[in-house]
C-alpha cells in the first residue's frame, strides 16, 4: 500500500503541474491521468472507466444539449432586447445581473454568457457605454447564479458525484439554493456599489456592423395595435433616436406634412437612419415591412443574412423599379432599405424607385440566394450578416422542457440525470435540435476532463493518499475545530481554481475534504459544499473560470483588472461561506 500512496501521489503532483501550467490542454491532462492510473495499477479497468458512466458525466452533457435548444432556437434573444431598452445606466447593470444568475441556475453558465455576450455588448455600445463596465459584471452574475442549483454549473455535479461515489449522500436539486441566494445577493451588492469605481472604463469601441453601414431610407408599415398609432408624427421618434434620424409620414401613397398630423393605423414611415438604429425603432414601435414575395415565407428553416448589394456600373436594371423587375420573385431576395450617394434627401417609395448605379440595396436573404447575387453582375456584394433567429415555437418547447427537467428533478420524480436524458430525446424529437446539432453542442472537453479525473478521486481513497494529504494539509490547524477546518479547505480550492480548471480542482480537493471530515469526525458536507462554491466562484484572475476568459478578450481588460475587482470579492465570499455554510450544513 505505501507504493500505491506514492505512485498516486506522484500522478496528483503531475497532473497539478499540467494543470497549473497549461502545458497541455485540461482534457488531455485528465485523460493522461487516466490511463497513468490504468497502466500503474493503481484502478481496475472497471474503476479507470467508471468517469464515462459517471452521473456527472451524462448529466454535464444533456445539459450542454438543453442548453443549446434555447440557444438555437434564440430563445433568449428577447431578453437581450429588452436589455438595450433601459437607459439608466445603474438599471441596465442591475437588471443584467439578476437575469443572467437566474437563467444560469438551471442553464450551464458558460452556455448563458456565450449567448448574453454579444447581446450585452451591443446593447451598451447602441446607449454609448463601455463594454468593459459590463462585462466582469456579466461573468461574475453567471457564477453567483450557478452555485443556486446543482445544475448551474458542472462542478457541482462532479462534486455531488464524487459524494455519492465515496459513500455518502448527494445533493438535492435545490439544496444549495438558500446559501446561493444570499451569494447572489451580496455579490451583486458589492459590484453595484463599487464596480464603477474598480472596473475599466475602455470606452465604446466602433461598432462592427458586418459591412451593413451607413444610412438607409427604410419603408415600414403602421399595423393595428402597433404603439404609435395616435401619436403626432413630429413626435414619432423616441428623444434617444430623434437626433439619428428623420421620419415622413405617408398615406394614401402620398408623404403628408408632419406638422398637425397623427398616425393612424395602415400609414407608412419612411424612416432615415443607421440600420441598427431602424431596427430598434422597428421593434419598440411594432412596425412592420411590406409582406413582398409571400411565396418566401415557407422557407423558415434557412439561415437568413442581412446583405449590403450595390447596383453595378453597366447594370440593366438601372432606371427599373423594384417593382417593375418583380425583385423579390426572381432574385429570392426582399429589399428592406435602399442608401443613395446624393447630396439632397432621397425621400421616395422604396419599390418605385428607378434605381441608379451606386444605388445600395439592404436585401434580406438565405444563403443561396445571397450566393446568387454575388454571380450576377448587375450587383456588387459589399458585406453581410447571419440574422438573429427566433422560432417562436420551438423556443417555448425548450423553455417547456428545459421547465420540465428541472420540475421532474427538484420534486424528486426522477433523478437529475433521467430527467435530462429525457429533455434531450424530447427536444430531439421535438425537431428542437437535430441530432448533428447535438451532438455539436457538447463540449466534449469537459466529458473528458470529468471521465478522466474521477478514477483520481478512487486512486487517492483507496491508496490513503486522501487521509495522507488531509493530514498534513489540515493538520497544521485541526485541532482548531472544523469551522477553522472548512476556511482552509474554501481557500485550498480557491486559490487552486484561479490557477486551473475548477473541476479539476474540486477533483483534487473532494477527497482532502472528505477525509478531513472523517478525521474531525463530523459530517462531511459542509466541507463539500465548500469545495463546490469555491471551485464555481473564481474571480481574481482571468484564467480562472471560463466565464472570464470568455469576456478577458471581449472587454479588453487586463489581468489587473480582474485582480483589482476580484480578490476584495473573493475574501467577501470566503469569509460569507465560512460564516454561513455550517447555519445552513451542519457539522
Amino acid at each position: 500500500m505505501q507504493i500505491d500512496l506514492w505512485l498516486t501521489l506522484a500522478v496528483l503532483a503531475g497532473a497539478v503541474y499540467l494543470f497549473v501550467s497549461e502545458k497541455l490542454a485540461t482534457d488531455v491532462v485528465a485523460l493522461l491521468v487516466l490511463a497513468s492510473l490504468l497502466v500503474l495499477g493503481l484502478v481496475t479497468p472497471t474503476e479507470a472507466l467508471s468517469g464515462f458512466s459517471s452521473e456527472a458525466t451524462i448529466t454535464v452533457a444533456a445539459m450542454f444539449v438543453l442548453s443549446a435548444g434555447l440557444q438555437r432556437s434564440g430563445a433568449l434573444e428577447g431578453l437581450g432586447e429588452a436589455l438595450a431598452r433601459i437607459r439608466w445606466s445603474w438599471l441596465f447593470a442591475l437588471v443584467m445581473m439578476v437575469v443572467i444568475a437566474f437563467i444560469s441556475a438551471f442553464v450551464n453558465n458558460t452556455a448563458a454568457v456565450a449567448v448574453f455576450l454579444p447581446l450585452v455588448i451591443a446593447a451598451a455600445i447602441s446607449q454609448r457605454r463601455a463594454p468593459s463596465k459590463l462585462l466582469i459584471p456579466l461573468s461574475y452574475a453567471a457564477q453567483f447564479g450557478g452555485v443556486c442549483t446543482l445544475v448551474g454549473t458542472s462542478t457541482n455535479l462532479l462534486v455531488n458525484s464524487l459524494a455519492v461515489q465515496s459513500g455518502r449522500e448527494g445533493f438535492g436539486l435545490f439544496e444549495f439554493a438558500p446559501l446561493g441566494i444570499i451569494f447572489v445577493g451580496i455579490g451583486i451588492t458589492y459590484l453595484m456599489l463599487f464596480g464603477n469605481f474598480l472596473l475599466p472604463d475602455l470606452g465604446v469601441p466602433e461598432v462592427d456592423d458586418g459591412g451593413l453601414d451607413g444610412i438607409f431610407l427604410v419603408e415600414l408599415r403602421v399595423p393595428e395595435g402597433s404603439p404609435v398609432i395616435g401619436t403626432e408624427a413630429m413626435k414619432a421618434l423616441p428623444e434617444d433616436m430623434a437626433a439619428k434620424m428623420t421620419l415622413k409620414l405617408v398615406r394614401d401613397g402620398a408623404i403628408r406634412p408632419r406638422r398637425n398630423a397623427t398616425i393612424e393605423g395602415g400609414d407608412r414611415l419612411l424612416l432615415r437612419g443607421e440600420w441598427s438604429l431602424i431596427q430598434r425603432l422597428r421593434k419598440q414601435l411594432k412596425l412592420e415591412f411590406d409582406h413582398v414575395a409571400r411565396d418566401l415565407e415557407g422557407d423558415v428553416e434557412a439561415v437568413r443574412l442581412h446583405a449590403k448589394v450595390m447596383i453595378a456600373p453597366g447594370s440593366h436594371l438601372v432606371g427599373h423599379t423594384l417593382a417593375s423587375l418583380r425583385f423579390g420573385h426572381i432574385y429570392r431576395a426582399r429589399v428592406r432599405g435602399m442608401q443613395r450617394q446624393q447630396r439632397a434627401p432621397f425621400w421616395q417609395h422604396i419599390d418605385h424607385a428607378p434605381l441608379a448605379v451606386g444605388d445600395i440595396l439592404l436585401v434580406d436573404s438565405t444563403e443561396a440566394a445571397l450566393s446568387t447575387l454575388r454571380d450576377d453582375a448587375n450587383f456588387v456584394v459589399l458585406g453581410e450578416r447571419a440574422q438573429p433567429r427566433v422560432d417562436k415555437q420551438r423556443a417555448w418547447t425548450s423553455f417547456l422542457i428545459m421547465f420540465a427537467v428541472i420540475g421532474a428533478a427538484g420534486l424528486g420524480l426522477l433523478p437529475i440525470v433521467a430527467s435530462a436524458i429525457l429533455g434531450c430525446v424530447a427536444l430531439i424529437v421535438l425537431r428542437c435540435l437535430e441530432p448533428d446539432e447535438a451532438y455539436a453542442a457538447v463540449d466534449w472537453r469537459v466529458v473528458m476532463l470529468l471521465a478522466g479525473v474521477l478514477p483520481l478521486g478512487i486512486a487517492l481513497e483507496r491508496s490513503g493518499g486522501a487521509d495522507w494529504l488531509a493530514q498534513n494539509a489540515i493538520g497544521l490547524v485541526g485541532h482548531m475545530g472544523p469551522v477553522v477546518s472548512l476556511a482552509v479547505i474554501y481557500l485550498m480550492t480557491s486559490v487552486l481554481t484561479e490557477m486551473m480548471s475548477n473541476n479539476a480542482a474540486a477533483v483534487l480537493i473532494v477527497p482532502i475534504a472528505i477525509a478531513t471530515a472523517e478525521s474531525l469526525g463530523v459530517d462531511a458536507k459542509p466541507f463539500l459544499v465548500a469545495v463546490a462554491f469555491a471551485a464555481s466562484t473564481a474571480f481574481a484572475t482571468p484564467v480562472g473560470y471560463q466565464t472570464n476568459a470568455m469576456v478577458h478578450a471581449a472587454g479588453g481588460y487586463k489581468f489587473s483588472d480582474f485582480m483589482r475587482i476580484g480578490l476584495p470579492l473573493t475574501v467577501i465570499f470566503w469569509v460569507t461561506a465560512v460564516l454561513l455554510i455550517p447555519l445552513y450544513f451542519p457539522f
